[in-house]
């Protein structure tokens, strides 16, 4: 069956759906077909993050729907209805982490126990549950399979740990037919400064005359948006021998951050020097040394692999800092 018919009329819910990965990935379900519910945190501005930027075609096929994870009255009536729920919504600022654990407690651990029982209570197909990378910490062998330990190096990393742990035992005790995508460091336009990529962009195309980074050293894998929306959508079509399961989704090749800064400063035509800064430093303990994903159960069992590079993610990321993503930027917007 092809990736349109699977999804056609069929209705997802989408949390997290004006963010980075969420935006990307409730407009491509709507493009392939599906009535998407996008579950987006309230504020007063009534925004709907990203998706305030979608294509008009797409419209139609997304409902926003605002609310919060903590609230698990209205976590039930968002999934009323739904096929498929694709759980992204969570606080993920590692440095805010140390000042407000509770909060990311509340959100990714209470939050996705709210997806949970809601699904499990209305007959949900399929849970894709979002983990994160950082839940491994500094690789102690890599590549990095999904039977290397859990290793959480900041709150945010334990709340990520919390959440997954709930997901894997509500299909042991009961049955729910979760299944838990762990993408390696996703990039790509609309993300934060947070992150590195849109970080060293916002100062070589804003004309910096030095670009101040945190630590160099540390080592990624890096995988650009599109190729992590194919494999959340690639474990939401799969059979049930998926559910209860990890699936890690990277691109295998693992760069420097140094060697990141270094090619797209080359990609950009700018030549500046790279300065070491400690004010960027992430908090003391918290930095992750290397990431390296091995995904070949991914490859094997969803037939997905990487259809964007490195290279050409870098290129999009460049030949997209226009707009909305750069004026975003510069106001230091953090979805």
């Amino acid at each position: 069956m092809s990736a349109q018919g699977f999804w056609a009329d069929r209705a997802v819910l989408v949390t997290g759906a004006g963010g980075f990965i969420g935006s990307h990935l409730a407009e491509e379900l709507a493009r392939r077909g599906a009535h998407v519910r996008a579950l987006v945190r309230y504020n007063g501005a009534g925004s709907a993050g990203w998706l305030d930027h979608a294509a008009p075609e797409l419209l139609p096929r997304i409902e926003v729907f605002q609310g919060d994870l903590r609230d698990g009255a209205l976590v039930a009536d968002a999934t009323r209805g739904v096929d498929t729920v694709f759980h992204l919504g969570a606080l993920i600022a590692i440095p805010y982490s140390y000042r407000a654990p509770l909060s990311y407690l509340q959100v990714n651990v209470e939050g996705t126990l709210h997806v949970l029982e809601a699904a499990r209570s209305q007959g949900v197909r399929r849970v894709v549950h979002t983990s994160t990378s950082e839940v491994y910490g500094t690789a102690r062998f890599a590549p990095i399979t999904e039977e290397h330990p859990l290793q959480a190096q900041s709150p945010y990393a334990a709340s990520k740990v919390g959440a997954d742990a709930l997901a894997e035992s509500h299909f042991r005790s009961f049955g729910t037919p979760v299944a838990i995508a762990r993408p390696f460091n996703t990039f790509g336009p609309r993300q934060s400064t947070r992150a590195i990529i849109p970080a060293i962009l916002a100062q070589v195309l804003g004309g910096a005359e030095e670009l101040r980074l945190g630590a160099l050293s540390p080592t990624r894998d890096l995988n650009f948006v599109s190729n992590t929306v194919d494999g959340m959508i690639a474990l939401a079509e799969a059979g049930g021998a998926v559910h209860g399961r990890v699936f890690n989704f990277g691109s295998g090749r693992e760069v420097s951050i140094g060697e990141l800064a270094v090619a797209l400063l080359r990609l950009a035509g700018r030549d500046i020097p790279i300065v070491e800064e400690a004010a960027r430093l992430r908090p003391a303990a918290s930095e992750v040394g290397r990431l390296l994903a091995d995904s070949a159960r991914a490859r094997e069992e969803l037939e997905w692999s990487p259809r964007v590079s490195l290279e050409e993610g870098l290129r999009r990321c460049i030949d997209g800092w226009t707009g909305e993503w750069a004026a975003r930027a510069r106001a230091g917007y953090h979805v």
